[in-house]
């Protein structure tokens, strides 16, 4: 397993942050709906003040967060999370956005939420002052950075001290954490998996007092992710490579970026797969040569999309063209996916897409 490089790990989603623009809309899904428009259950299992240990912060909360600010750090997980819960009433102001997704009409229902009128700062994310002035009672951020002073956020002790609680998606307690970043949580982050895809939608459901609908969305894409990885079991391994031609200014050598480690492994280990570069992490992402392209192994592309309309087919075939010795090359064998790669609830999307073209004797009828 690599070891966890944080100012690597912090330059190379600076990179991705400074393409990822924000959202503007209002909201049009109230909170009685889930992600899929079905009716939601009433609850209230949670018992207040609830106090929860996020990355070595203690957390109040008195009542479930009716003013959340989500910070953008290079991420949808966080605000899929929100919409799936149906909790998209609560959000005052989002700058997680995309523009395209594994995951049909999320791209809409991220569209429809309040931006807040924020403007981001040089690192493209909410400056202190502003998450200051929206007046949130909590901001959740996707990884430790996102409340890291030096960079212009607020800090959790800043925040704190106006009354505002912070979350951080526990997976990335270690990810550029300021300081005191223990062992556990730099094995958390090398670790992250599908798993911490849903373990993240069942502490939100615990702030906001809908433990039962967490436990029904974070069950419900389990049993999905679990019939693929059952459906796959007995097929051979496909050697998968995720490649994102567009966020070629990620690669030292202007190559597609090519994502693996953690949550990317996960991903294509669910479908079926072996990753071609396993744990490579960000060093490889930012490093990965042409030499070491054409030396892989590939059974199948997964050929990601950054924004919208970008032309899959045509940049899997420069691929293929680039590199004839893939036996994904000499067979076509891509699938296109998105969101679904990183952290979130999109994941089982893309497993399911992945593994029906990586094993499609495994799901005829």
């Amino acid at each position: 397993m690599r070891s966890y490089n944080r100012s690597l790990g912090w330059t190379a989603l600076a990179a991705v942050v400074s393409l990822v623009g924000i959202s503007c809309g209002s909201t049009n899904t109230t909170a009685t709906e889930t992600a899929t428009g079905a009716p939601a259950a009433a609850e209230g299992t949670v018992t207040y003040p609830l106090t929860i240990d996020n990355c070595g912060y203690e957390q109040t909360f008195t009542e479930p967060p009716k003013r959340v600010l989500l910070m953008q750090g290079a991420s949808v997980g966080e605000v899929e999370t929100l919409i799936h819960l149906g909790l998209e009433d609560s959000v005052l102001a989002n700058t997680q956005h995309y523009g395209v997704s594994d995951t049909p009409g999320m791209v809409e229902k991220v569209d429809a939420l309040p931006t807040g009128d924020i403007e981001l700062n040089a690192m493209l994310d909410v400056p202190a002052e502003q998450a200051l002035a929206a007046k949130p009672d909590l901001i959740i951020s996707t990884y430790s950075g996102g409340f890291d002073s030096k960079f212009g956020f607020a800090s959790r002790e800043t925040l704190a001290d106006a009354g505002i609680n912070s979350i951080v998606n526990p997976v990335n307690c270690g990810y550029a954490k300021p300081d005191n970043v223990t062992p556990e949580e730099e094995e958390a982050y090398r670790n992250g998996s599908v798993e911490s895809s849903l373990e993240f939608i069942e502490l939100i459901g615990q702030i906001f007092d809908v433990e039962e609908r967490a436990a029904t969305v974070s069950s419900e894409l389990r049993e999905r992710i679990d019939a693929v990885r059952s459906a796959v079991a007995d097929e051979p391994k496909k050697n998968m490579l995720i490649a994102f031609p567009d966020m070629a200014m990620m690669n030292a050598n202007g190559l597609p970026a090519v994502f693996s480690g953690n949550i990317y492994d996960s991903v294509v280990e669910s479908a079926g797969g072996e990753p071609v570069f396993r744990d490579g992490g960000w060093g490889l992402t930012s490093s990965l040569s042409a030499e070491q392209l054409a030396a892989a192994d590939v059974d199948t592309l997964v050929i990601g999309a950054y924004k919208p309309n970008e032309d899959l087919d045509a940049e899997a075939a420069k691929l293929f063209a680039a590199y004839p010795q893939w036996t994904a090359a000499q067979n076509n064998s891509y699938v296109k996916v998105s969101d679904g790669i990183y952290l979130g609830p999109a994941n089982a999307d893309a497993i399911e897409k992945i593994a029906k073209v990586a094993h499609p004797d495994a799901f005829q009828e």
